[in-house]
């Protein structure tokens, strides 16, 4: 009989299997080209993903696509390189940081930049995109350092700040992304089709990696109104951005792609792997096993700790009439965590909405979950994020862990650290957002 921590972690697995490149972009392939590829192919890419994506990618091409010409760059995140790669590659793979960007980021959009921009009429661009590229392509515009882009970055996220609005802004001060990629690809005569792994709630390609090849319908106006929003537009730091704004706003610079340009008729976004497939794999995963499955959806935001909170209340509010014995509640989305000034944090948002679940239901008997990051890394620590089960909890009450102070400090890694309780998968090579799953066996 499989213990509830062995059922958590396999309905983690489940949610990796369908997301893995490298067993979903050879079907993908298929699909897409039945007569196959010939001809100059350049594939460029960028996100935690995207050097399996290419590794997935250039193995098809080899058996199957013999007069194609495959040859492109692809940046991803630092570790997230495939473990056995292809000799003689001729898709070559850069590593840049993540989530505050780097030079090795710059040098390979640069790169990346310089082979779309040497493309010939009737030529394919393959762009290869998952979650983390907007922070792998920091090429800016309007000569924007890019101290002024990581220093950006931080404090949107130090504000709590969701993705979708961080990129909005992201979008406007870059060269590359907001659909500028497929923009200067178009411009050569090329065709581009975007392969994409989803991270984001609502699955937009626009908002994957900011959308270097999708049209963007927020303005220079929006990424305005979200610095003035967090009072981050009087930060002297980051006066280049501001204006930059403001002078895009005033039409001194080109607007990202908008849908009605006429290049978009040149440009593919196709969003293969999502959140929700993986949720439907878990959820399936579950009944099988007997549970009465509540699949509360993949667009599930918020703070952390009160995203927890109001789980609670849902479990709380079944359990009242429950006729099932074995129940299951699975989600997905991307909640966010708002650190307060002066203190540091340890953890991330995975791990700090399992830590406020915990604090919340203490009283509730056989109660289990989990909640990970798909890509591996929860927040800036080594971990995909935590879990618990009656041993863990048991534990903590034997140690006289003090709960609140953990969630006080956001110091969700150091806590569960305690417990042996991560789930530690390294780089998983992909990314479809978070994945949550609260068990209730009420005959454990």
């Amino acid at each position: 009989m499989l213990t509830a921590k062995q059922i958590l972690h396999e309905a983690f697995q489940k949610v990796l299997a369908i997301a893995d490149p490298q067993k979903s972009m050879p079907t993908l392939l298929a699909e897409m080209f039945p007569n196959g590829i010939s001809g100059n192919c350049l594939v460029v890419g960028a996100g935690k993903a995207s050097a399996s994506m290419a590794d997935a990618f250039e193995q098809f091409a080899q058996k199957n696509w013999p007069q194609a010409n495959i040859y492109g760059h692809v940046v991803t995140r630092y570790g997230h390189d495939v473990f056995d790669p292809l000799p003689n590659r001729k898709i070559s793979i850069a590593e840049a940081s993540h989530p505050y960007p780097d030079e090795a980021g710059l040098e390979a959009s640069m790169a990346i930049m310089k082979l779309v921009g040497n493309l010939q009429e009737n030529d394919l661009c393959i762009a290869l995109i998952s979650g983390g590229g907007s922070s792998l392509l920091p090429l800016t515009a309007n000569h924007i350092q890019i101290e002024t882009l990581q220093k950006l970055t931080q404090e949107l996220l130090r504000c709590g700040a969701p993705i979708e609005e961080i990129n909005i802004v992201r979008k406007h001060v870059s060269a590359i992304q907001g659909g500028r990629l497929a923009q200067l690809a178009t411009s050569r005569g090329a065709r581009v089709i975007a392969l994409i792994i989803s991270d984001v709630v609502g699955d937009q390609a626009s908002d994957i990696a900011s959308g270097p090849c999708a049209p963007d319908p927020s303005t220079y106006g929006d990424a305005m109104d979200i610095l003035e929003k967090y009072q981050l537009h009087r930060q002297v730091d980051l006066t280049t951005i501001y204006q930059h704004l403001l002078e895009g706003q005033r039409g001194l610079h080109s607007e990202t792609l908008k849908a009605g340009d006429d290049c978009c008729q040149h440009i593919q976004n196709t969003v293969f792997a999502t959140a929700q497939k993986g949720l439907e794999a878990a959820s399936e995963y579950c009944r099988d096993l007997g549970y009465e499955v509540h699949l509360l959806g993949d667009r599930i935001s918020g703070e952390s700790q009160e995203l927890a909170k109001n789980h609670a209340a849902l479990i709380r509010e079944r359990l009242t009439n429950a006729s099932a014995n074995k129940i299951a509640w699975i989600s997905g989305g991307e909640s966010t965590v708002t650190i307060p000034p002066g203190v540091v944090g340890r953890g991330g948002r995975c791990s700090e909405y399992l830590l406020a679940l915990m604090q919340e239901t203490l009283d509730i008997q056989g109660i289990s979950a989990l909640a990970a990051d798909t890509d591996g890394i929860d927040g800036s620590e080594k971990n995909a994020g935590a879990f618990f089960d009656s041993d863990v909890r048991d534990m903590c009450l034997a140690k006289d862990l003090n709960i609140e102070h953990y969630l006080q400090k956001h110091l969700a890694y150091d806590f569960f650290e305690e417990l042996n309780a991560l789930v530690l998968t390294g780089p998983t090579l992909t990314n479809v957002n978070d994945f949550r799953i609260i068990l209730i066996d009420q005959h454990e």
